[in-house]
């Protein structure tokens, strides 16, 4: 560690020796810090005629802001009764009956109520027409079997899971149809044979989907 003891720089703070007068940085000029306290004012010394003085300056200036204060507080007790004294006025005017009856009849307008926006109608995009799980183009039937339940599905799911279909065949003397209670499955009864098959079709909304049932012996 070095005996000789370092300065800062004034204007650049770059720390050198206490030996040099000048900073080898920037160039400025060191300038030494005085070691004297400087003295006792004759105001602060006890027994002066400066002090007498200041006590009695002292002396009025609380004088002077004790008188201020209270005036203060008089002036805000007066706006506050004003105050309520003009309300306590308005709110007896406010009261007083009216000392005529109004000559006209107010006349009262009943405005309706907005119609809401109509709720559009869903479009069925297509149905089909399931056995299980696998989807019906056609089927064949054969006299003797047991009756085939079809279940059929409209898309949209979402919009469609509560529409009714509806069900025919081209020529039920040879098909009997009978759809479920909710009508989204049929039950398909072979009642004869016929060359070709028939026709069975169900419908909603206005959209329909067809399938062939070939009926042989």
């Amino acid at each position: 560690m070095s005996v000789i003891p370092e300065v800062k720089c004034r204007r650049c703070g770059e720390s050198f020796s206490a030996l040099r007068t000048r900073c080898p940085n920037c160039g400025t000029r060191r300038v030494s810090q005085s070691g004297r306290t400087p003295g006792a004012t004759p105001g602060t010394v006890t027994g002066t005629a400066s002090y007498e003085r200041a006590e009695t300056n002292t002396k009025w200036q609380m004088i002077f802001g004790l008188i201020l204060v209270v005036a203060v507080i008089l002036a805000v007790i007066v706006m506050v009764s004003t105050s309520l004294n003009g309300q306590d006025v308005g709110g007896s005017r406010i009261t007083n009956p009216p000392t005529e009856a109004p000559s006209a009849t107010p006349i009262y307008v009943i405005e309706e109520a907005p119609t809401p926006p109509p709720t559009p109608t869903p479009t069925v995009s297509e149905i089909k027409i399931f056995y299980y799980e696998k989807e019906l183009e056609d089927f064949t039937m054969h006299e003797g079997d047991e009756p085939l339940t079809i279940k059929a599905t409209v898309f949209p799911i979402e919009d469609f899971s509560d529409a009714k279909l509806t069900w025919r065949v081209d020529d039920d003397s040879v098909l009997k149809i009978t759809p479920s209670e909710d009508t989204k499955e049929c039950k398909c009864e072979i009642l004869a044979r016929k060359n070709g098959g028939v026709k069975l079709t169900v419908s909603c909304n206005g959209t329909e989907h067809s399938i062939r049932v070939y009926l042989v012996a």
